[in-house]
Order: structure tokens, then C-alpha cells, then sequence
């Protein structure tokens, strides 16, 4: 079993940056798989980003690659997801999920201002 909580979410203006951080409990963490999705209103759930077991490989989506670095920290169980340069479609509930056994947190809301 596997908890996870995001934070760091908040309201932000077009141009800045926003770190958000998925802490997690249970004992796969380290061994699994990380990933970041998003949903805007009206939107179906999307990826953003993805880091492997030991952080060595990552995938981003297109609309965010070079803009958000996603990284992990197993010391800490915990994974990030820096975002800079953000935009007002970037602007939706953020959920952190565990490919292994595909656990998922409650989300935590950006918002990014015009």
C-alpha cells in the first residue's frame, strides 16, 4: 500500500513558478516508477511528466517540456515537480501517481493568472 500527498500548489502569475511535492509512505516508492498528470475543467486527465525508479529517466509531455523538470528524492520518498515560465493553460488540479500498483494522491490546484 501506498499514500500519496501532494503540495505547493497555489495561484500564480503568468511567468513564475510553482514547485510542487508528492510525499510518499509504503515501502514500493523507491522501486517504482513516478509520474505527474493534470486535469483542467472540462478536460480529461492528461500526463505531464515521468521519472524512473532511480531518476535516471525521464519523459515529458510536449507542452511542458522545457518548462517543468520533474525529480525524486527516495531518501525522502518524495517526488517534485519544479514548473517555471507557466501559462494560464498550464492552470489545473495536479495529482502524483505511483506506476506501481497505479496509486494515485488527492491532487493539489494551480492556478495560473493572465
Amino acid at each position: 500500500q501506498v499514500q500519496l500527498v501532494e503540495s505547493g500548489g497555489g495561484l500564480v502569475q503568468a511567468g513564475g513558478s510553482l514547485r510542487l511535492s508528492c510525499a510518499a509512505s509504503g515501502r514500493t516508492f523507491s522501486s517504482s516508477a513516478m509520474r505527474w498528470f493534470r486535469q483542467a475543467p472540462g478536460k480529461e486527465r492528461e500526463f505531464v511528466a515521468r521519472v524512473s525508479w532511480s531518476g535516471s529517466s525521464l519523459q515529458y509531455a510536449m507542452s511542458v517540456k522545457g518548462r517543468f523538470t520533474i525529480f525524486r528524492n527516495n531518501a525522502k520518498n518524495t517526488v517534485y515537480l519544479q514548473m517555471n515560465s507557466l501559462k494560464p493553460e498550464d492552470t489545473a488540479v495536479y495529482y502524483c501517481n505511483a506506476a506501481e500498483g497505479n496509486y494515485w494522491g488527492q491532487g493539489t490546484q494551480v492556478t495560473v493568472s493572465s
